[in-house]
């Protein structure tokens, strides 16, 4: 008996067939495309029953991958015995961990999913250059003006998959920097020149960012304003005074349209209080009186 009931659990499971996930091994480059593919290991299974899903880190649990998730609207598609996926261009938000999932019912999780495949995208974002004391919304542009014995800090910074390594060079000069802050102290005209920031992949050596700023020195007898920090104070004011100068308008604006509205309004029209109200007007109130004196 026992003997039987272990041949009947083996041929319910044996004829689930296993369900596979193939798709890249190893890390890829930003850009490259990827395809996924899901198959069972019986060629014979329905693979039109099977969906793919990828696990959503923030949520902690499996989502299944839709056309609105995704850049570039990849799709699912059927190609006999095998469901693919492909991305394009795959970014860092492509990357993590997917599966196959079966719609079939009456069958075990083991069997209804495939082991996940997980790979890494190697990315790195635009090179930011900022400078300190100033913030970084407005950045740095490609020409820096400054007055003589100023102080300069460079600071570049990218968003990669894995935290990049920086050097700053000049040009026509022989030094280089390992870091990813430079820092000129008192100015003159020997500092001047073309200075480069670059951003390596520590992973992958062809993945680099490079940005490159020219520094100028001012005469002693330079004004304030034609420096770089005058021209962007000079800036600022003039967006203060218009957004100023805006509000002002408005408010004059508002209260003279609420003085309008206010001075518009006439004395209620009580016509009760002009003229006498009669029994046989049309504006007389019921009364049972024959008189036909005034009522008010």
């Amino acid at each position: 008996m026992n003997v039987l009931l272990v041949a009947a659990v083996a041929l319910i499971h044996g004829s689930y067939a296993t369900l596979l996930i193939k798709g890249p091994t190893q890390p890829v480059l930003e850009g490259e495309s990827v395809t996924l593919e899901c198959l069972y290991s019986d060629s014979e299974a329905n693979i039109s029953q099977v969906h793919f899903e990828k696990f959503a880190e923030y949520m902690q649990k499996w989502l299944p991958v839709r056309e609105r998730f995704w850049c570039y609207n990849p799709k699912p598609v059927v190609q006999s015995d095998r469901l693919t996926l492909t991305l394009p261009h795959p970014g860092r938000f492509n990357e993590g961990s997917y599966r196959c999932v079966s719609n079939t019912e009456n069958v075990t999780e083991q069997e209804r999913s495939s082991e996940p495949l997980t790979f890494k995208v190697y990315y790195m974002g635009e090179l930011l250059l900022t400078r300190a004391g100033f913030t970084s919304y407005l950045g740095v542009s490609t020409e820096l003006k400054v007055r003589l014995g100023d102080e300069v800090v460079l600071k570049c910074s990218a968003g990669s998959s894995e935290e990049p390594t920086y050097y700053w060079s000049k040009d026509d000069d022989d030094w280089i920097l390992p870091s990813s802050t430079l820092t000129l102290r008192k100015m003159t005209a020997a500092d001047e020149g073309q200075y480069t920031c670059v951003a390596k992949h520590p992973s992958v050596e062809t993945l680099s960012k490079k940005r490159t700023i020219s520094i100028a020195v001012l005469p002693e007898d330079a004004r304030w304003y034609e420096s770089s920090d005058g021209q962007l104070i000079l800036m600022i004011s003039a967006a203060a005074a218009a957004l100023l100068v805006f509000l002002l308008s408005m408010s004059v604006f508002l209260c003279r349209r609420a003085k309008q509205a206010k001075t518009s309004k006439g004395p209620i029209d009580d016509r009760s209080q002009k003229k006498p109200i009669y029994k046989t007007s049309v504006e007389s109130l019921t009364s049972t009186c024959a008189d036909k004196q005034p009522l008010v």
